[in-house]
């Protein structure tokens, strides 16, 4: 596969967040409202699209919880709602409006608290110390950090090749400080014009306005894009109809949520150019456009 730039995503594909963003979502939920999903069920939202913000992953997940007794709907039958709404967090809100009655509706905004689980969830996934340095205020409770439960899957020697013969980049739905960690952690270095946080653009994956906009500060002709998510792949699908002076190619991870031959499969429907089992096998895969 012929490339002359490289833009990774972070979580899933250069650090494993199973033990840390994945365990906030589910922990968070069940601090607030003493039951929660599966950490399984996390793939459901990711799978239905729309949720690469994971706050927002949990305040959907935190709406189900508190609207399934209210409603008749499994789990895998909601996120497939959500899908055919189009994905994310407003489609959750749109599903649960659909099956509820209107003073069901009420209790269930009523116990719903976003900010509260926002709060929890930082307070997890930091630790007390990075919340008070990060969030500016005291945390809701004492944690030592899901953040330092998030191993390394890059090797050097994979990200020496890649920077090496190709331009490269970085496309998260992390915030900036979260971002800067794990890049360090990574030992990433990217400058701050090729790389695409949270904080830089509202639409989040898979809009395709950061990759489109990434390809042209690389000055690059042919493009992959590397992620974890049916969303990732999405993203590099998208920019192709988006940008037809450019070739653009989704390539999915298996060290993320997708795993296995069913991940295999989800990603090639999604229209991923190649599936990898990990972001290392990117060197055997890539020739330099030029050669």
């Amino acid at each position: 596969m012929h490339a002359d730039a490289v833009v990774l995503d972070i979580d899933g594909v250069l650090v494993d967040v199973a033990d840390s963003y994945r365990r906030a979502i589910v922990e968070s939920v069940d601090r607030l409202h003493g039951r929660t999903v599966d950490r399984g069920d996390v793939q459901s939202f990711k799978d239905a699209g729309g949720f690469n913000n994971d706050w927002e992953l949990t305040y959907a997940a935190a709406l189900y919880v508190l609207a399934d007794e209210r409603m008749s709907l499994s789990l895998s039958a909601f996120t497939d709602r959500i899908a055919e709404r189009g994905g994310g967090l407003s489609a959750a809100e749109d599903v649960v409006s659909d099956h509820l009655s209107p003073a069901d509706r009420e209790a269930v905004r009523e116990a719903w608290d976003t900010d509260a689980l926002r709060e929890t969830f930082q307070a997890l996934y930091l630790g007390s110390d990075l919340f008070r340095e990060l969030e500016g205020h005291e945390p809701p409770f004492e944690a030592t950090g899901y953040i330092n439960d998030e191993p390394v899957i890059v090797e050097h020697e994979t990200l020496d090749h890649l920077t090496s013969h190709y331009r490269t980049g970085v496309l998260t739905g992390r915030p900036v400080a979260e971002a800067d960690i794990a890049l360090a952690r990574s030992r990433f270095s990217v400058p701050a014009n090729h790389r695409f946080t949270m904080d830089d653009w509202a639409e989040g994956k898979p809009h395709p306005h950061a990759l489109t906009t990434l390809a042209e500060r690389l000055e690059a002709d042919s493009v992959v894009f590397v992620g974890d998510t049916l969303d990732d792949v999405r993203t590099a699908v998208n920019a192709a109809a988006a940008d037809d002076s450019r070739t653009y190619r989704g390539v999915g991870v298996l060290t993320g949520g997708l795993t296995g031959e069913a991940g295999r499969d989800k990603y090639e429907t999604a229209g991923a150019a190649a599936v990898v089992d990990s972001v290392n096998d990117l060197p055997d895969l890539l020739t330099p456009a030029d050669e």
